[in-house]
């Protein structure tokens, strides 16, 4: 059985010492997966995912990536290992332009490669290409996000992990943001999202973890998950699905 590309044991977080808001969670994430992270309000799902990126102080536990250890490293130097991390809000410079964007998110690359990495960025993401030089701040919410995932994107990551990509996007717009996932998975980028919308968020991964205060309350495949009327009822607020007893 190979060695999972992300594998984070017994991880307990939080933002106070002695007020863990993560209490012991364990996952194993494989090479190309997407796996979601859903839960109730509360339950920890951004302190955990916020932890793993080194961006919340861990109390225990471990994180590897890759087979190396990357418990203690510093947020500033998990780019370079190969994690990229989108956080839910001030995730781009609203003042700058897209293609400034995409330079300033490229200056952790090698001066020769950063041209042609922002363009490579921009052809992924036509929205943004077409409007390059638009302010960062004039952009719709669904193609922020795309930006932010472009800039993220631009050190060219093992793994993407995404901390509520939909948040105030209407449906439209959260569909073609998680058919954007899709297509960078194809990439070969492993993709690890907290969600709200369970059931978009669903749709797209392969398998889920839920937590509830702070601990995984179900683990799987996201198929069982979304067909289980006790789980989408207790913990994902969601009506039982079509045909369930």
């Amino acid at each position: 059985m190979s060695e999972p590309l992300l594998a984070i044991e017994g991880l307990a977080a939080g933002y106070e010492p002695g007020a863990a808001i993560v209490r012991g969670v364990s996952l194993a994430v494989k090479a190309g997966e997407i796996v979601t992270i859903l839960g109730p309000n509360g339950a920890g799902k951004s302190t955990f995912i916020k932890a793993i990126a080194g961006l919340v102080p861990k109390f225990a536990g471990t994180v590897k990536l890759g087979g190396s250890d990357i418990t203690r490293m510093p947020a500033h130097l998990l780019a370079r290992q190969g994690l990229g991390f989108v956080p839910q809000t001030e995730n781009v410079f609203t003042l700058m332009s897209i293609a400034d964007n995409l330079r300033l998110a490229a200056d952790i690359l090698p001066k020769p490669e950063r041209a042609a990495k922002i363009e490579e960025m921009l052809k992924l993401f036509p929205d943004l290409d077409r409007q390059r030089s638009l302010a960062a701040g004039r952009l719709s919410g669904g193609q922020r996000q795309m930006l932010a995932v472009a800039r993220a994107l631009i050190a060219g990551p093992r793994i993407l992990m995404l901390d509520e990509a939909s948040a105030g996007l209407s449906p439209k717009l959260v569909g073609q943001v998680f058919a954007k996932l899709a297509d960078i998975r194809k990439r070969g980028i492993t993709i690890v999202m907290v969600e709200q919308n369970a059931k978009a968020a669903l749709a797209l991964a392969d398998r889920a973890i839920i937590l509830a205060e702070g601990r995984t309350a179900h683990e799987g495949r996201s198929a069982d998950i979304a067909s289980d009327p006790q789980i989408r009822q207790l913990y994902l607020g969601l009506a039982p699905a079509r045909g369930a007893a």
